[in-house]
């Protein structure tokens, strides 16, 4: 059986690997000019392979179709996955959260293992190659066309051209115009594990400013949808970080449709307000002739103070010993709920992952076949399912990759 794998990335990789266990011959296409070009960017350049969690932590961590991803994760699940990789070389090791790496902290490991196992495995590898079409005959495949019109003829195909973030990596949504030739629907795609843009413009002010074991409440139409401790930074025209991710994840649809999100940051999670206002009280009796811009550094970083009085209406250059009874309270209330509201998301080029793809319901959920066209398979990104942060991205990567493959190898 001949099989062609479109795209090189995380699934592609996985699914030539699988496919390639069978008595098939196997072509990766790739039109970068080196495989897992967005590989070498995960995890910051060391690459969260995986996450060692079973089951039903795993599916809590998707965010979109969730049990569509129950028969492929069965297939490979994170630990089968970490046990593959050590197996074909690489050594990894699980870091905070349960968050698998290679051991020597180069994403670039990740890609040469996977690439070493298709070399071996006998898999032919064409760099530079871009698909520009797929050939079908009677709702079967047939073909695949190259740049320069050039035909390739085959028994089936698997598409793992990725979704849209980091276009820089080759992820343009190629395969996304030849599913919806084919007949395919595509959920509108935004980008999702991103951050956050602020109406409020002094987050400029605070740039680079991280802040850890804060509480971070997000609001949408004045109902609290999210409520979670942890860390986020400030961006020159918003924020990001952890928690910003997890938020722009749930709400990256209402962001792309024009609704606005509040966000309320705790800065004392741990005290209440009473223990906070007993607590102002006597930083202020112990400084009443210094000006309030100095005090307020025993409570919230230096670059953090100006933006806060200002939200508070004080004049940093008041003295402590003239501030109100009033202002002591908003100061309180703010600490409790610093407000920021969120006008947009950033843009796929900044986006971790794609959020939308094709419909799940028109996938095989066990072999990622397509269900309009025969012999055509789909694995990654270009599904309509995405998780936080975490390893989870690149395992339903994985997973698919290795259903699809798996699929046509008979393993």
């Amino acid at each position: 059986m001949k099989i062609i794998v479109i795209g090189g990335g995380a699934a592609g990789l996985m699914a030539a690997y699988a496919a390639a266990a069978g008595p098939n011959e196997v072509i990766l296409l790739e039109k970068n000019e080196k495989l897992g070009k967005k590989i070498y960017i995960t995890g910051k350049g060391r690459c969260n392979l995986a996450n060692s969690c079973d089951m039903q932590s795993f599916l809590k961590n998707v965010v979109s179709n969730p049990r569509f991803l129950y028969g492929a994760v069965s297939r490979l699940d994170p630990d089968a996955t970490v046990a593959l990789f050590n197996e074909l070389g690489l050594e990894t090791k699980t870091e905070r959260g349960n968050r698998v790496f290679p051991v020597s902290d180069h994403a670039s490991d990740v890609t040469k293992t996977l690439e070493k196992a298709l070399r071996k495995a006998g898999v032919s590898i064409l760099l530079n190659t871009e698909v520009t079409g797929i050939g079908t005959e009677n709702g079967e495949f047939r073909s695949v066309r190259l740049t320069g019109g050039k035909e390739i003829e085959a028994d089936a195909c698997i598409i793992a051209t990725g979704g849209l973030s980091y276009p820089s990596t080759g992820s343009t949504g190629d395969g996304y115009g030849f599913a919806l030739k084919m007949g395919h629907t595509v959920v509108p795609c935004v980008p999702s594990l991103v951050g956050l843009k602020t109406e409020e413009k002094f987050v400029s002010e605070m740039e680079g400013l991280s802040l850890k074991n804060i509480r971070l409440d997000a609001y949408l139409a004045g109902k609290k949808k999210y409520s979670e401790q942890g860390e986020m930074l400030f961006t020159h025209n918003g924020v990001s970080g952890p928690l910003i991710l997890t938020v722009s994840a749930l709400f990256a649809r209402n962001l792309a449709e024009g609704e606005g999100l509040k966000l309320l940051i705790d800065l004392k999670p741990s005290l209440t307000t009473e223990v906070l206002e007993e607590r102002l009280l006597k930083e202020f009796s112990a400084a009443s002739n210094k000006e309030i811009k100095n005090v307020m550094r025993s409570l919230i970083p230096s670059s953090m103070i100006m933006p806060f009085l200002r939200l508070c209406s004080i004049s940093g250059e008041k003295k402590v010993n003239s501030v109100t009874a009033p202002e002591r309270k908003k100061i309180v209330s703010v600490l409790k709920g610093f407000e920021l509201n969120v006008t947009g998301a950033g843009g796929f080029n900044e986006a971790v992952v794609t959020k939308g793809g094709i419909k799940v319901n028109e996938i095989d959920p066990k072999t990622m076949e397509s269900k309009l066209v025969k012999n055509v398979y789909f694995a990654g990104e270009i599904i309509d399912v995405d998780a936080f942060t975490g390893g989870f991205n690149l395992q339903i990567a994985w997973s698919t990759g290795y259903a699809a493959g798996s699929a046509l190898s008979g393993v």
